[in-house]
């Protein structure tokens, strides 16, 4: 049998990488500076929460494959992770912790996709003016649902052919995926927790 554990997760500034400053500012601008540290002691919180659930699960991490929202098929997968476990990643680090444990990191996206959605994103944290910034995001929203369904495919096919009979997959994965739908038959589906009720937070 295989076993994939999907879970839920919340992305923090960190993980934008060099758009989170651009990002950062225009939260703050749409919700203020306490909502927006609010948010951010929530999401602290809620990964705390899921790195206890994740090491309660006692897996034989030698058997057991990460699959991480964002990170491309590359051959430097956990170069990656741990450049942005440095740069305080909670997701990264729990990902970095449990690789010392003994589980293999998976290079889980198409590096062509994450361009397109890199660029998309991007474009909008760099408008100037709330006309551009309108006009960026519808741009976005037409593309963006047609991007997000090629990821999720890219990800099934993805675990379907490197999740080996008798192992576990951990797939940590934003809140908007729905992989979950898309994978095989003869992979067993487990959440680690209910979907977080936090997409308001995640998108400030």
């Amino acid at each position: 049998m295989r076993r994939l554990i999907y879970v839920p997760i919340i992305h923090t500034m960190v993980d934008m990488g060099s758009t989170a400053e651009a990002l950062r500012q225009e939260s703050i601008r749409r919700f203020g500076a306490e909502r927006w540290a609010e948010s951010r002691r929530v999401i602290d919180e809620a990964w705390e929460g899921i790195r206890a659930k994740l090491l309660g699960l006692k897996l034989s991490w030698e058997r057991v494959r990460i699959y991480q929202d964002g990170l491309p098929v590359s051959g430097r997968e956990l170069e990656i992770a741990r450049d942005v476990a440095a740069q305080g990643s909670k997701n990264y680090q729990i990902v970095i912790e449990l690789v010392q444990r003994g589980a293999t990191l998976m290079g889980t996206e198409s590096p062509e996709l994450l361009t397109q959605e890199y660029t998309h994103i991007t474009r909008i944290a760099e408008t100037q003016t709330d006309a551009e910034r309108e006009e960026a995001t519808r741009s976005y929203a037409t593309e963006s649902a047609e991007i997000l369904r090629a990821r999720d495919a890219f990800i099934a096919r993805r675990i379907a052919e490197t999740l080996e009979e008798g192992e576990v997959g951990l797939l940590f994965l934003g809140m908007m995926h729905e992989v979950d739908r898309l994978l095989p038959e003869g992979i067993q589906v487990e959440f680690l927790i209910d979907r977080l009720p936090l997409r308001e937070v995640e998108e400030r």
